[in-house]
């Protein structure tokens, strides 16, 4: 059996009388390429969220490695753990900061790019290359710890030569094509060197062949970089070429799981999702 890295467990994310999510449960395999997908407002960039730890869920739990990141179980209802080494135990509630998060080994991009716009190429990564510093940072700052630095300095062109960005790296971030922006987002989140990367509408604003190219580069990543890959994509041929499963939520709640051709041929998708042109999240 392939090794569990990302599970949500009864997920319930409910902003004042409206529920986002409801009662999601979904796993991710170490190695996988899994999409999540659904009509505009279906709750996907929400999941997200929930297991980046930017939302606390109003119920559930999300574990990444078989360690509890953040869960709720209100009302003072203990649940037991279901995975990993504290199996049997019960929690209440945990919330690891999205930082925590990230130097746990998950990484994400966003639906709307995220970039320091008014800073280089090279100073997008290298920014996100200094979360795994060991040095502090006044200790970088006073270039004390100047090996340290340099090594990241070189990681950071190097990540810039593997995405196709060498050439840009002293160009603003913000003047560059939306295409090459989105290879820059994805360049600094592997700089923080995750082994799970959460990928939000990869495809989206891109042309029919930068989505062509998009498709052999996340090949490239997950192979190159050892990676795990959870993506949320409304580019169907992207979605059904390049993922290993699929999970498909309608008004949050989740109504298809199984490989491309099983969800391609599920009524129920097809009258929520698959029959119906959408553009964006």
């Amino acid at each position: 059996m392939p090794d569990n890295v990302l599970h949500l467990a009864d997920v319930t994310m409910q902003f004042g009388g409206v529920v986002a999510v409801n009662n999601l449960s979904l796993e991710v395999n170490r190695g996988e390429i899994v999409a999540l997908i659904g009509p505009n407002g279906a709750g996907k960039t929400t999941a997200f969220n929930v297991a980046t730890g930017v939302y606390a869920p109003t119920n559930g739990r999300v574990s990444f490695n078989g360690e509890t990141i953040v869960s709720n179980f209100p009302q003072g209802k203990m649940k037991k753990m279901y995975a990993g080494e504290n199996r049997g135990k019960y929690t209440d509630v945990v919330r690891k900061t999205p930082d925590v998060i990230t130097k746990l080994g998950i990484a994400r991009t966003f639906q709307n790019i995220r970039l320091f716009k008014n800073l280089t190429v090279f100073e997008n990564v290298l920014i996100a290359k200094h979360m795994n510093m060991k040095a502090g940072l006044f200790l970088s700052t006073c270039m004390i710890n100047y090996k340290e630095e340099r090594e990241m300095r070189r990681q950071s062109t190097e990540l810039l030569e593997i995405v196709g960005l060498a050439e840009l790296r002293s160009e603003i971030s913000g003047s560059l094509p939306y295409g090459q922006q989105r290879r820059l987002e994805i360049a600094r989140a592997l700089a923080t060197e995750p082994s799970l990367l959460l990928l939000d509408e990869p495809a989206a604003g891109m042309n029919p062949q930068e989505t062509n190219d998009l498709t052999s580069f996340i090949y490239q990543l997950r192979d190159d970089f050892h990676l795990t890959i959870f993506m949320i994509e409304h580019h169907m041929n992207l979605v059904m070429e390049i993922s290993d499963r699929i999970y498909v939520l309608d008004f949050g709640k989740l109504i298809a799981a199984g490989t491309p051709s099983e969800v391609q041929n599920n009524q129920r998708v097809i009258d929520a999702y698959l029959g119906v042109a959408e553009d964006g999240e």
